[in-house]
């Protein structure tokens, strides 16, 4: 793997990053409160915001929602090491941009979905005309998503969905949940499961926003009864949704806001500059310099698994047990970059946003709370270390 960035791939950093600079409304970047792998405190989660629908409508128009998609289904095709520079500069200036549709569920579809399929979904979610949800999580399910409850029951060419979905991100303001619904109850949990694509608008289906612990309402308890679905939405083969899932779960995996952790630690290190105690600059006391310092090769040690799994993908590898180091290792950052900001903060950390005395717009208190959820995300730290054990290192099953 070279690590340098190739003359054209440098020429695309800088076009993105001026992009960015000249069309993200004034301040953006200041004011926005995001915290690096959280899910409570993303922009693009707050209702009608018309500067994010306007910007995501400028990448959608430069093929850059899904810039290493084939041209012929709306991308650039451009590789996944330029996707991964784009992506590491939008996560710095934390810019709207892609999700469930673009990031996870298109790149399934490309490697599951019938022709039919690809050609009414791909060009659509690449317009950015249809936003997913994840409708996996179920109540009393935990992670154990082969312990789902919801049924998709066959009815001549279509499927009758009832159950009920819970911690569904962002399901109030996009446009189809991608779900997973139990199709055949006999089978074994992992051969009776169904992915499928279902309509928000669709009668039947009920979302009901839940507030989480940063105080906003990305989260959502959703709840379907007798959806009518048709069976052409179904991604791949019926009963086959397990195997499916569990390659977009490494999708999911990979998206990592890998320039929001040196956004914010370079903004954490500005504040011990500006800030005196004792007549000494904060930035001078050896204690926070180590704190820092061990941060900083931190966030370097990140971006090498980031550059990595970019790398095995333009060489069609599929990263399965990168994607889980990629992961468990920055959701642990995510968690260790708000304890530093707290401890470097003092008594200032837990101030919240409101109070005149709170620096960084109160993004340390948002980001102590919210870097729980990027610990549960996507699979939990225990089910990443399973994944790296049996899978990577061979170990048996406990």
């Amino acid at each position: 793997m070279d690590f340098r960035f190739s003359d054209r791939e440098e020429a695309f950093r800088t076009e993105v990053e001026d992009f960015i600079k000249k069309e993200l409304p004034a301040g953006w970047t200041e004011k926005n409160i995001y915290w690096p792998g959280g899910y409570g405190t993303l922009s693009e989660f707050e209702e009608a915001n018309p500067h994010i629908e306007q910007f995501r409508h400028q990448l959608a128009e430069r093929s850059w929602l899904n810039i290493s998609w084939p041209k012929e289904y709306g991308g650039a095709g451009r590789t996944n090491i330029e996707q991964a520079i784009f992506h590491e500069r939008m996560s710095y200036y934390r810019a709207p941009g892609g999700e469930v549709a673009t990031l996870i569920g298109g790149p399934t579809i490309m490697l599951f979905g019938s022709d039919e399929m690809k050609k009414e979904w791909l060009p659509k979610i690449a317009r950015g005309e249809a936003r997913f949800w994840l409708a996996y999580s179920e109540p009393n399910a935990g992670s154990d998503l082969a312990s789902i409850q919801t049924r998709a029951v066959e009815d001549g060419d279509d499927l009758i969905i009832n159950g009920q979905k819970i911690w569904s991100t962002a399901a109030h303001v996009s446009h189809y949940a991608w779900m997973i619904a139990r199709t055949d109850p006999n089978a074994a949990p992992h051969r009776g499961i169904t992915l499928l694509i279902v309509d928000n608008q669709s009668p039947g289906v009920t979302i009901r926003p839940l507030t989480n612990i940063c105080g906003s309402q990305s989260f959502n308890e959703v709840f379907f009864d007798n959806v009518v679905v048709p069976k052409k939405n179904i991604v791949g083969e019926k009963n086959r949704g397990w195997y499916y899932v569990m390659v977009a779960l490494d999708f999911e995996r990979l998206v990592i806001p890998i320039g929001g952790f040196k956004r914010t630690f370079e903004e954490i290190t500005q504040y011990t500059k500006e800030t005196k105690h004792n007549g000494q600059s904060l930035s001078q006391n050896p204690l926070i310099r180590n704190k820092l310092a061990e941060m900083a090769v931190e966030i370097e040690v990140a971006y090498m698994f980031f550059w990595q799994t970019a790398w095995m993908l333009d060489k069609g590898l599929v990263p399965n047990i990168e994607a889980s180091v990629l992961k468990l290792f920055t959701t642990q950052l995510s968690q260790k970059l708000a304890n530093t900001g707290m401890q470097v903060m003092g008594h200032y950390g837990p101030l919240e946003r409101e109070s005149k005395w709170a620096s960084l717009r109160g993004r340390v208190q948002a980001g102590y709370l919210d870097c729980i959820s990027a610990l549960v995300g996507a699979g939990t730290s225990e089910i990443q270390r399973n994944i790296i054990a049996m899978r990577g290192l061979g170990l048996p099953r406990a």
